[in-house]
């Protein structure tokens, strides 16, 4: 190799490396992979609802969060304080990750039924029953006007509450735990259940994965 070839091979491998280093004090999101078939939660949600929801829309959050994360304070930051800690669309983005993320890996077609252990007894304690808790947390879904989520969420000593987030919202903001959520974002419901939310919300209790949101308490 003459001289000017070595000179360039260094310059080429120190401009890659550096490329390389930026790229690495950058933290990238990715889609969260779904822990079932596009098809498996059918008939609560469909074939069709996943492949949007989740393909599209998801998506589309993260690829955005992805483009308006490099340059700013959060690069290395995790999710959850980017939500805590953002504002406009760098938290309109986030928000709708780390929410949708939760959504989604709360599920399971084997779901279903009642949980148990210490987050049902806190349950219990809270709001009398299961059956009660569910009449509220459904009734706090469908009176939220316009888009946004229903939220079981937990404080530091385990206090459970229903808090109602519009839009990008998540109780994490609140410095609470979000354990289940509910979206009442047309575009999660509006091809199964048209404009009967309502109606959305009860079929979720069908293919609520317990086990996972128990985890999170």
């Amino acid at each position: 190799m003459n001289m000017v070839s070595l000179v360039l091979s260094v310059v080429l491998s120190l401009t890659n490396n550096l490329v390389i280093d930026k790229n690495e004090n950058v933290m990238k999101f990715e889609l969260v992979k779904l822990p079932y078939a596009v098809n498996a939660l059918e008939p609560a949600i469909s074939k069709q609802t996943i492949e949007f929801h989740h393909g599209k829309h998801l998506r589309a959050y993260v690829d955005n969060l992805n483009s308006l994360v490099p340059g700013t304070k959060f690069e290395q930051a995790d999710l959850e304080t980017i939500v805590r800690e953002s504002d406009g669309a760098i938290f309109n983005n986030a928000g709708q990750v780390l929410n949708h993320t939760l959504y989604f890996t709360q599920f399971s077609p084997a779901g279903g039924g009642e949980p148990s252990g210490k987050l049902a007894a806190a349950i219990e304690a809270t709001w009398g029953s299961f059956g009660q808790f569910r009449k509220e947390f459904e009734a706090a879904g469908v009176g939220l006007f316009g888009s946004g989520w229903v939220w079981l969420a937990a404080d530091r000593e385990g206090n459970l509450s229903i808090t109602r987030e519009a839009n990008a919202g998540n109780p994490v903001t609140k410095g609470l735990k979000p354990l289940l959520g509910f979206d009442v974002w047309e575009h999660a419901y509006y091809l199964d259940y048209q404009n009967l939310r309502g109606n959305h919300l009860k079929a979720l209790w069908e293919i609520v994965d317990w086990r996972t949101v128990e985890s999170r308490y």
